[in-house]
């Protein structure tokens, strides 16, 4: 089997479907905890192992509420009118439930559920029985759909709850009692199955949108008085009836486009409680009628699910534990193009910058001669806005966020003649900038990393601190909760200006000045650094770099009297060389985008010494995919 260290090269691309979409394969029923109350027709909610079951039909309609916990069912507070063949939708702690039959007929009355009692709500407008167990939504956004008026001719109507008032909505296209649906939203709905008419059944599938209902691709088993869990892209529909009347072991699942017979349930029954969670893998059955009525209960779970699915890089890769496979379709980089961008209006060099390719912050920096600037710009994808200033002006410090919310660290605040560390820290909110908590040592030359958002979670590393003794440069790694710094960690390799991207949990360093510009590579995960493959050109970056640990990019910077074009760009085990920048140059700001796909870098120098250019360069590197297959 390929290790780790084979694939995690690689950024992956988002999988059309979950995996779990299949999972229904390998699902089997296996017994659970028997209802206290042995009744049929019963309402449900909640899911697998944390359910309601409502109400239900004894010799008569009764009041009963029974709460499951996974393996056994207790009795909680009864409705204030029995009744059975209603409805229910939301949790076990938050549920309604509506309509259902009476000794007088269909019922229009609803119920709330608190997790404790039960309190009358605003009716139905219609009256109807033989709904489905568990409908779509929550206890405050739900909805009820068919049903029963006379007990004979299925109903079209379909009612939506908003927490305080049922409201009709758009009817289904086949009208029918005894269906089975289920859905995760009141907007988002699928109905199954059910009795258009006395003595007839279907096996008419529809899915609603939130405005309209759409048939869709037919059950392979005509059936009434059947129950459903799952969503509209994922779900299950079990047990049930059909001429006979014959009960149905019969388990569908659904994946969005047809319907597939799974594992059957190990009793044939019909009108049973319904729960489950929001896909194919997980159900439960609970009562309903056989020869008569019973207590049993089946619990649906897979092989396959989603516990078993192990992330293994950023994206959508995937491990089967049970299978020992990976399911993937993964991206990698190709060489890339620099463009042109929208000119910065101060040229400046030694400027920190945040954000993404089209929504780019840069801040500070600093002139030639050397005067420092707190001035800040807004790029917007083709031209730069002058924004609020930094409290104090520095140059050659630390950023690290979005376009609006972003840090600057640390610093110089007399530029490079002389160099004179800060401490500072400052937040930016999106329109003004905040000083925060001091860093615990004073540096220059202070990459900054934690990913997009990072006014809350960020990590510092290296930097030129005058006490140090590693030649001036710093090993001590501070890391920033939201409201003061905390030393965690050293450097392998004491360091200053170096290159840097990712996240708090899993990041590079690389190159920066050790004796000399040096190419030494660190990556972080999360507790440690760890040396790991060089760049194959020293430099010393001045913290451009951007993407994620698996995939990202280090551009330009200087080496010894050159200053650099280059462009290398790192897969997780290597770095390559790719397409060079038209301007070589260092000190410049940068994005901190979370893609190696697209980036920015801003002004800087083209010399030594030399005056801070305005020019702007972007990087776009579209992910090819790449599909690999290991076992």
């Amino acid at each position: 089997m390929a290790k780790y260290s084979d694939i995690k090269g690689f950024t992956v691309q988002t999988l059309a479907n979950d995996p779990a979409a299949s999972a229904a394969d390998s699902g089997s029923w296996a017994s659970g905890g028997s209802l206290t109350t042995t009744r049929s027709n019963l309402s449900g909610a909640g899911t697998q192992t944390a359910a309601l079951a409502i109400a239900g039909y004894v010799t008569a309609g009764v009041a009963n509420v029974e709460s499951y916990d996974g393996s056994s069912f207790t009795e909680v507070g009864d409705l204030n009118t029995a009744r059975y063949a209603g409805a229910g939708l939301g949790t076990q702690t938050a549920a309604v439930m509506g309509g259902g039959q009476e000794p007088g007929g269909a019922s229009a009355k609803s119920e709330s559920w608190n997790g404790s009692s039960w309190t009358e709500t605003n009716d139905l407008n219609s009256a109807r029985e033989a709904l489905n167990s568990k409908n779509a939504g929550t206890s405050t956004a739900g909805l009820i759909f068919g049903g029963t008026t006379d007990g004979t001719n299925g109903s079209a109507v379909v009612e939506s709850w908003d927490g305080t008032n049922w409201t009709e909505v758009g009817d289904l296209n086949t009208a029918r009692k005894g269906l089975g649906g289920c859905g995760v939203t009141y907007t988002a709905a699928i109905a199954f199955g059910g009795k258009p008419a006395d003595p007839s059944f279907t096996a008419v599938t529809e899915t609603w949108n939130g405005s309209a209902w759409t048939e869709v691709a037919d059950l392979n088993s005509a059936r009434g008085n059947v129950c459903g869990s799952g969503s509209t892209t994922s779900a299950l529909a079990y047990l049930g009836s059909n001429p006979g009347p014959t009960n149905k072991t019969l388990t569908e699942s659904w994946d969005g486009t047809s319907w597939t017979e799974v594992a059957d349930l190990t009793t044939a029954r019909r009108a049973a409680h319904a729960s489950g969670g929001s896909d194919n893998t997980s159900a439960l059955a609970a009562g309903g009628y056989v020869t008569n009525n019973v207590a049993n209960t089946e619990e649906w779970t897979t092989a396959f699910t989603p516990t078993t699915l192990q992330k293994i890089v950023e994206g959508q890769l995937y491990f089967n534990s049970t299978t020992n496979t990976f399911k993937e379709t993964i991206s990698d980089i190709p060489a890339g193009v620099w463009s042109s961008g929208g000119n910065i209006n101060t040229a400046r060099k030694a400027s920190a910058g945040s954000g993404e390719l089209t929504t780019t912050l840069i801040f500070g920096g600093t002139l030639n001669p050397p005067t420092t600037l707190g001035e800040t710009e807004l790029y917007n994808g083709s031209s730069w806005t002058e924004v609020a200033d930094l409290n104090t002006d520095r140059a050659y410090h630390g950023g690290s966020g979005t376009s609006t919310a972003a840090l600057s660290t640390g610093g110089s605040t007399t530029g490079d003649s002389p160099i004179t560390p800060s401490a500072l820290n400052e937040n930016w909110d999106g329109s003004s900038w905040t000083e925060v908590a001091d860093i615990n040592t004073a540096r220059v030359f202070c990459p900054l990393f934690g990913g997009p958002g990072t006014t809350t979670a960020a990590i510092l590393c290296d930097g030129y601190v005058p006490t140090s003794p590693n030649n001036y440069n710093a090993d001590a790694v501070e890391s920033w909760n939201g409201s003061s710094w905390s030393e965690i960690a050293e450097l392998n390799t004491p360091r200053r200006a170096s290159g840097s991207f990712g996240t708090t949990t899993a990041a590079i360093i690389a190159g920066g000045y050790v004796a000399s510009p040096n190419g030494n590579v660190e990556e972080w995960d999360g507790s440690s650094f760890t040396e790991v493959a060089d760049l194959n050109t020293a430099r010393i970056p001045y913290g451009n770099g951007f993407g994620v640990s698996t995939l990202g990019v280090v551009a330009g910077g200087a080496s010894g009297p050159s200053y650099l074009a280059n462009t290398e760009v790192w897969n997780g085990s290597s770095w390559s060389e790719v397409n060079d920048m038209t301007t070589g140059r260092s000190e410049s700001g940068n994005s901190d985008s979370s893609s190696a796909s697209s980036g920015l870098v801003a002004g800087g120098r083209e010399a030594s010494p030399g005056a801070g250019i305005n020019s702007t360069e972007e990087w776009t590197a579209p992910l090819a995919n790449k599909t690999i297959t290991t076992s």
